[in-house]
């Protein structure tokens, strides 16, 4: 039995956090409760109102976003020796009854990291706003391509789970503390080459009023994944790996963009002269297209088949070293 620590960021939902405490069942060892400098004061009214011995309150002086808040949840329980770690939000929208499901795919070594998809279920796809419906939509096809996860949606879903050893590499002090933090943890995953892996889940939608406004950051968004997509092709493609994939692109970019101009170029002046362009400048036209064309469907092809399927909380745990008739030796965890 692995030892679970549940990790809640609180801001502006007093009326909904001691509801969520208290359904948080007795496999969870530990629970950190971070104030990100609410003005409601949540984290002084869970220390008031809360009997849990497991419940830790952390207390941000000023607010560093959701990100910041989950971060540093996932320090504390790091270092109180936690080694599954559990985010779920403070507004009730996530039961809390759902926890193991994200944790046993970890526990049982098939995830280093899971989130939960909130459109699995099509029939209860209904009760979500439509507005939610299509942001999300959007979302998760620009998460796709900027993470290199093309076997998840949903990517801003924040019920999560992550593996202790997996977050110990994480680079804290990179990692976006607003509201793309799940996007962003997404494609730092990648780079570790972690396995994430859907959680089936429904959202609770009451009286709780959400603080995201997809209208309000979606151009922030797109901005943030362009710049995550091409740092991603640059480390897993020429910096830490070199493929077939790596001339493809290139290449597929450099034909496809000839191919264009010159027909573009080639197809004003027949307009402007008047005559007809030959087939011979066509063909000089169509066939750089057709081929980088071919070759950008080859690299995305290798993209979409090289998502992570090895999890690799196993292989980051430290081994522990001993001198045994002063040789010294490794032991490795049993459960390696």
């Amino acid at each position: 039995m692995q030892s679970i620590a549940v990790i809640i960021p609180t801001y502006k939902a007093r009326n909904h956090i001691m509801d969520v405490i208290d359904q948080i069942g007795p496999e969870v060892s530990r629970i950190y409760v971070v104030d990100d400098c609410c003005p409601d004061n949540s984290g002084d009214y869970v220390v008031t109102n809360c009997m849990d011995h497991r419940v830790s309150v952390i207390r941000h002086e000023e607010n560093q976003g959701v990100g910041g808040a989950v971060m540093t949840g996932y320090q504390a329980a790091i270092e109180d020796g936690m080694e599954i770690l559990v985010k779920i939000d403070s507004d009730g929208q996530m039961d809390p009854a759902l926890i193991m499901y994200f944790v046993n795919p970890i526990a049982e070594g098939d995830a280093d990291y899971t989130k939960g998809n909130r459109f699995f279920d099509l029939e209860k796809v209904h009760s979500m706003p439509r507005s939610r419906i299509f942001g999300n939509a959007m979302l998760s096809l620009m998460s796709k391509l900027s993470s290199g996860y093309w076997n998840i949606f949903d990517p801003t879903n924040g019920y999560t789970a992550i593996h202790a050893d997996v977050a110990h590499h994480l680079p804290f002090n990179k990692i976006s503390r607003r509201y793309f933090f799940e996007t962003d943890l997404l494609f730092r995953l990648n780079t570790l080459r972690a396995v994430v892996v859907d959680v089936p889940m429904h959202a609770k939608y009451g009286s709780e009023v959400s603080n995201l406004k997809i209208s309000r950051i979606i151009w922030e968004f797109f901005v943030k994944h362009v710049r995550n997509f091409f740092k991603r092709i640059f480390y897993n493609y020429y910096l830490r790996d070199m493929s077939l994939a790596s001339i493809e692109l290139p290449v597929g970019l450099l034909l496809l963009g000839f191919g264009s101009l010159y027909g573009f170029y080639h197809w004003m002046h027949s307009a402007q002269v008047g005559l007809p362009t030959s087939a011979g400048t066509v063909m000089l036209s169509a066939l750089p297209i057709l081929g980088g064309i071919q070759l950008l469907l080859g690299f995305i092809g290798y993209d979409v088949s090289s998502v992570p399927i090895r999890p690799i909380h196993r292989s980051l745990k430290a081994p522990r070293r001993y001198k045994s008739d002063s040789v010294a030796r490794v032991e490795v965890d049993k459960e390696l």
